[in-house]
């Protein structure tokens, strides 16, 4: 064999197993084809069975049996221990409708202790020292703690009730009260409108009975010094109603008319008694008063002039001053979710957002009922508005706040509030309100079984609130409640598209 046969058989030789390789590469590219085939291409069952979103997971919390604790935040005004608004009723006295005539103070301004405040129809009204209200007009005569104050606040600006016991109001009263209304440069007003002629006239019966005591005895003793009455013929015989002699002795002999003078000094005494205890009667109930009109008792000095309602020449119909005394305190209305978690002394925050100032203080009382703020209304109607209402909670600073925060609306944060005691808490998420009314939650027993609860809320905080189920016993600690359903991941591509 030629070289040439050779190199022509070697090469045909080649290209038979290049076309072998080939083949062989083919058949396994077309069948991973087929396989790749086999997982894009479906059947409609299954197409249909594979587009179905997963079961939604349920998504429960266990119901705890603790205290509930949150921070509750609301708002209070900041206002005065005491505060009184002065609506003085008496008319002038010439029976005039009540005018204000001078007004010598303006808000913001401190008052003391027996300073004017106001005049009404040439009238003063002025603050004094104590915690009672005045509730009636202040008389010679009466008795009680009412003037037992008015003795003390006299007394403490220098009037002195001289001699009069506690709580009476005598002569050393009268003589205080008259000076005290000499200092701030007026007459008081007498208890009763003809009280000087009652006086007199008492003290002239006085002196007529005294007068006719006095005859009395001196005619008694003028008797008694010439011998016996009627002395002369017959003079000891009598005469009997036919105007015949008789042996009785006769009424005018000295035994009778003895006895006629001891009775006639007798009653002179008895008039004279009666006429001194009309006197002293008439003097005890006649002098000086104090009008509850003309006083604003105060608990603490210096007080503070808040509000001014009214001008010069404005006719009386309302408020013509609010004023307030004591210490700063803060008022906030609770709501009944929050009433439970704040109690009497707990810590709070005060935030003023008008001045960024801040100050720490304690929760002093809580309201067990339900009330409502009045703010008085500025401009021209003096009416009253109704402002926020809930359970009054009382906070008091632990250090003095400034006097110009008064009236200001403030932040209160109460800081750990909490429950009394312990109790079955669930997530808010939990409770739900049927159409029926009822509040409920719903308890996810084993194998996904489901129950629903009724229940009545209480406290709510951090997110929970407090239950009690209507049923003893129909829920417990470690129950686990509904509180939401997770959707699948397809669902939620589907809510989003």
């Amino acid at each position: 064999m030629s070289d040439g046969e050779v190199h022509t058989g070697a090469s045909g030789l080649a290209r038979k197993r290049r076309w072998a390789v080939g083949i062989a590469t083919g058949a396994v590219l077309l069948s991973g084809a087929g396989m790749a085939a086999t997982q894009l291409i479906k059947s409609p069952a299954q197409a249909a069975a594979d587009s179905e979103a997963p079961p939604p997971t349920v998504l429960t919390a266990p119901v705890e049996h603790r205290v509930l604790e949150d921070s509750v935040t609301v708002r209070g005004t900041v206002t005065a221990d005491q505060t009184v608004e002065v609506s003085p009723s008496a008319g002038s006295p010439d029976g005039g409708p009540p005018v204000v005539t001078k007004l010598p103070v303006e808000g913001g301004q401190q008052i003391e202790a027996g300073q004017r405040l106001l005049e009404v129809s040439g009238r003063p009204v002025f603050a004094l020292q104590g915690e009672l209200p005045v509730f009636r007009d202040l008389k010679p005569g009466a008795e009680g703690d009412d003037i037992a104050q008015l003795q003390d606040a006299l007394t403490a600006l220098g009037h002195s009730k001289a001699g009069d016991r506690g709580g009476y109001f005598g002569p050393g009263t009268k003589a205080a009260l008259t000076a005290f209304y000499d200092s701030i440069g007026y007459t008081p007003q007498p208890a009763q409108a003809d009280g000087d002629s009652a006086v007199d006239s008492a003290e002239s019966a006085v002196t007529e009975a005294e007068r006719a005591l006095e005859d009395a005895r001196s005619a008694a003793a003028s008797g008694a010094g010439s011998g016996t009455p009627g002395a002369g013929a017959g003079a000891g015989e009598g005469t009997d109603v036919d105007g015949k002699d008789t042996d009785e002795p006769s009424v005018s002999d000295g035994k009778g008319a003895g006895e006629g003078s001891a009775r006639q000094i007798e009653r002179a005494q008895e008039d004279l008694a009666k006429a001194r205890e009309e006197l002293a009667r008439v003097q005890a109930t006649t002098g000086p008063m104090l009008p509850a009109s003309e006083v604003v008792f105060l608990s603490r000095f210096p007080a503070r002039v808040d509000e001014v309602h009214a001008r010069v020449g404005d006719e009386v119909s309302g408020p013509v001053l609010t004023v307030s005394a004591g210490a700063l305190v803060v008022h906030g209305y609770l709501q009944q979710h929050e009433k439970g978690l704040v109690r009497s002394g707990q810590q709070v925050r005060i935030l003023s957002e008008v001045t960024g100032r801040t100050a720490t203080a304690k929760v002093v009382s809580v309201a067990d009922t339900v009330g409502q703020e009045q703010t008085a209304a500025s401009g021209e109607d003096k009416a009253q508005a109704v402002g926020a209402q809930g359970y009054l909670m009382l906070v008091r600073p632990d250090k003095p706040l400034p006097p110009d925060l008064t009236g200001q609306d403030v932040r209160l944060t109460v800081h750990a509030a909490a429950t009394k005691a312990a109790g079955l808490v669930v997530p808010l998420s939990a409770v739900s309100a049927g159409a029926d009314g009822r509040t409920t939650v719903t308890v996810v027993e084993k194998g996904d079984g489901r129950r629903r609860v009724a229940v009545v809320t209480g406290s709510t905080g951090d997110g929970c609130v407090e239950v009690r189920p209507q049923t003893a016993g129909a829920l417990a600690e470690g129950d686990n409640v509904l509180i939401g359903v997770r959707a699948s991941p397809a669902d939620a591509a589907g809510a989003g598209s």
